[in-house]
């Protein structure tokens, strides 16, 4: 059977193709002309205009590619997917990998996510438990207690929150202080009561692979194919978690680069980023200043890779990403509107 397909052969325009010849990828900026079909240890090419000749599970598939992505309105704030957003990253933690330290105080760092917004952030990814590899646990009280009272003021100046969390308890807390969205990089696997919650709070989630997500995410193991076995690891979860009450329209999901894969198995999901719009919910790429940009520069150190964390922002942007998570927030949103000016010409002629 198929595992799944990658949008292939993009085009500047629909304009002067023949109808039908030519599909519009999750109501977004792009448009595509083929699939590359993946069958097992089979790889081919067909034209889109052919793929209902491939069964019942590539029509699937190609229903979920072509369907627009619905907004997610949350509060006042609507969020639409027909073009890409910036999600910018807020750690109130003394440990994690790129900013640890950096916002212990609350108002400094209720500060730095209203300035980051109105810097063009679409919303602010707040965390306070380092998910880098070797960080230790954090109590959901000490994890409440850095993140709620910042919370509470980036709601009142408006602000759109997620609050980038595995513990049901944070997750309450959050949702109950202002927060909009749920951002697990465990799946809602780590905490038994995670999923419940979401249902209840019928917030948008955004579900992260990881190989382990209950042992902290970051476990190396030895993939058949990245992209095949990732993706039918979300579609499986998709499916779970919207079975147990979640709207399959508020879930999003992230491949999860850096969490148990090696240099290629990254590389690999970047380059095959586009098969995972099949899954039929809005993509969020979350790469920026990753260990995979260090591998690739002569050991950049993290304060040295705003190119190469630019560089895999534009390549996800060509794959039709709709959420980019990232540190820095205003050349992310400079290269992005850079990127939209450039579709919104091509798609003219």
């Amino acid at each position: 059977m198929i595992s799944h397909l990658t949008p292939a052969r993009f085009v500047a325009t629909p304009v002067g193709h023949e109808e039908g010849s030519v599909a519009r990828l999750a109501g977004g900026m792009l448009w595509y002309a083929a699939y590359d079909v993946v069958e097992g240890t089979r790889r081919w090419s067909v034209p889109v205009a052919e793929v209902a000749t491939l069964g019942n599970r590539a029509a699937l598939l190609h229903a979920r590619f072509t369907a627009p992505r619905a907004a997610w309105t949350v509060g006042a704030r609507t969020l639409r997917f027909d073009q890409p957003h910036v999600a910018a990253i807020l750690n109130v933690t003394p440990d994690s990998f790129s900013d640890g330290g950096r916002h212990a105080d609350p108002a400094a760092a209720a500060a730095a996510g209203i300035d980051m917004a109105a810097l063009g952030a679409a919303l602010v990814d707040l965390g306070g438990e380092s998910t880098r590899p070797g960080a230790a646990a954090v109590w959901e009280g000490d994890e409440i207690a850095r993140t709620i009272p910042i919370v509470e003021r980036l709601a009142a100046a408006g602000t759109l929150v997620s609050i980038d969390t595995r513990k049901a308890a944070v997750m309450e807390a959050a949702l109950a202080a202002g927060a909009g969205i749920v951002n697990d990089v465990s799946a809602l696997l780590w905490d038994d009561r995670a999923l419940d919650v979401a249902a209840k709070a019928g917030c948008p989630v955004i579900l992260m692979h990881s190989p382990d997500p209950k042992g902290g995410g970051h476990a190396r193991v030895t993939y058949g194919d990245v992209v095949a076995d990732v993706f039918a690891w979300l579609e499986a979860r998709v499916d779970l978690v919207a079975a147990a009450g979640v709207n399959r329209s508020l879930i999003a999901v992230d491949p999860g680069i850096g969490f148990g894969k090696s240099l290629a198995d990254n590389l690999a999901l970047i380059n095959g980023l586009a098969a995972f719009h099949g899954l039929g919910c809005p993509v969020m790429l979350g790469a920026s200043r990753k260990r995979m940009i260090g591998a690739l520069s002569n050991e950049a150190p993290v304060a040295a890779r705003l190119g190469g964390s630019l560089a895999l922002a534009m390549r996800g942007l060509e794959a039709g990403v709709q959420m980019l998570r990232v540190h820095d927030v205003a050349e992310t949103v400079q290269a992005s509107r850079v990127w939209r000016g450039l579709r919104d010409r091509a798609l003219v002629g």
